[in-house]
């Protein structure tokens, strides 16, 4: 995981390119709705403290997500190359917990002096090859996987996404909403208020004032909503389609109930 001092170094080193938090509180909703999900899809099992996903490629050029238990090194590291700072993000070997062939997430940058990033050969891989690479998910597709991805977008860029909605053309009520598959998604989450759902399928992170953000998913939709204004739902029934719910009588009562059970970053 360090810089390589010999030719046999080099073929062996790991060259970080980005780094990602796997917690019950945040982790890449790619891998599935809610926190042991995304593990089971790794291959990991959920533990409360989490992990965090190491993606580089070694000196062959070969795609290496490692997972390793040190959160904090991966949160250290994260926050000081949001705030433009350079961090050598080098492990610890005893923090390591797998090493998976692949990428899960899509990276437009590669390391320098190595070929272009590729699948480890099956005799690299762990068992044989037996587990297929991790791959993002094709773009040209709609599945769970790009609607996740799309309330990632829609939570990035929100501001954007509410200057498209006129609130005269939203959603009266929620619980008057038309749309079956809206009907259906407003009853499931009432329904994690009464049974709370797996880590991570209610998750809570800042936004501006006062306000939260809420991020739930459950089988086939994604939503996501403020505190302080309305809610917009993906279905994996409607490709492409972002649904917005207005505020009304039900809504504001229901994002707060959701957002007491919600986990939040440490």
């Amino acid at each position: 995981m360090t810089g390589p001092d010999t030719a046999e170094d080099t073929e062996d080193a790991l060259f970080v390119l980005t780094a990602v938090l796997l917690t019950p509180a945040k982790f890449p909703s790619v891998l599935g709705d809610d926190y042991p999900q995304a593990c089971a899809a790794l291959g990991l099992e959920p533990y409360a403290e989490g992990y965090g996903l190491v993606l580089g490629q070694d000196g062959a050029g070969a795609r290496w997500t490692v997972v390793i238990d040190d959160v904090s090194l991966v949160a250290v590291a994260i926050a000081s190359w949001d705030c433009g700072m350079e961090y050598d993000l080098s492990p610890d070997e005893r923090t390591i917990v797998a090493g998976l062939p692949g990428w899960p997430l899509m990276l437009a940058v590669s390391a320098p002096g190595v070929p272009e990033p590729h699948d480890p050969s099956p005799d690299d891989m762990p068992d044989g090859g037996n587990r297929p690479p991790l791959t993002p998910p094709d773009s040209d597709q709609w599945g769970a996987a790009q609607r996740r991805l799309g309330a990632d977008e829609i939570a990035l860029q929100w501001a954007a996404w509410r200057e498209q909605i006129d609130d005269a053309e939203t959603f009266a009520a929620p619980g008057a909403a038309p749309h079956a598959g809206v009907r259906r998604v407003i009853e499931e989450l009432h329904g994690y208020v009464e049974t709370p759902p797996p880590p991570g399928r209610v998750r809570s992170t800042f936004a501006s004032g006062e306000a939260r953000t809420l991020r739930a998913d459950g089988p086939g939709w994604s939503v996501i909503a403020r505190t302080d204004d309305i809610a917009f739902v993906l279905l994996d029934d409607e490709p492409g389609e972002v649904l917005p719910i207005g505020r009304g009588h039900e809504l504001p009562g229901l994002l707060e109930a959701l957002d007491k059970i919600a986990v939040r970053p440490a």
